[in-house]
């Protein structure tokens, strides 16, 4: 055995026997038993939220828009996470509303699409030597 393995089996029963010596008499709480009878006074956990939010609502309403504007110019990148932070989620953006057009409405949007990128599509292929 080496002089480490030796050290470390020695260490091992040095922790085990003080730990005897401290545990000795005492038993394992009960099923449901706390070791705090009396417990944490009602409420005192949300006491310290309760007084931070107040304080940072009175805060705001005394300095929030002019905070908000100088962050936006010297920080926007902060302005960012603090957007994307309150966002919901699962943002669904509808940018094309198309699931609320009739049938009539789309085929009108797409001749007008048409119509706007037809002289695009036709001299970009008359640039190109290509015609239909």
């Amino acid at each position: 055995m080496s002089k480490l393995d030796k050290n470390r089996k020695l260490s091992s029963s040095i922790v085990t026997v003080s730990t005897e010596r401290q545990q000795r008499g005492l038993t394992p709480w009960k099923p449901g038993q706390s070791g705090n009878p009396a417990g944490r006074a009602r409420g005192a956990r949300n006491k310290l939220g309760e007084a931070f939010l107040e304080a940072m609502f009175a805060d705001f309403e005394a300095n929030g828009v002019a905070a908000i504007v100088k962050v936006r110019t010297e920080k926007p990148d902060q302005y960012l996470k603090v957007v994307a932070s309150i966002l919901p989620r699962d943002l669904n953006v509808n940018v094309n509303n198309l699931d609320d057009m009739s049938d009539g409405e789309l085929l009108n949007r797409i001749r007008q699409l048409d119509a706007a990128i037809r002289p695009l599509i036709d001299g970009g292929e008359r640039d190109a030597g290509l015609k239909h």
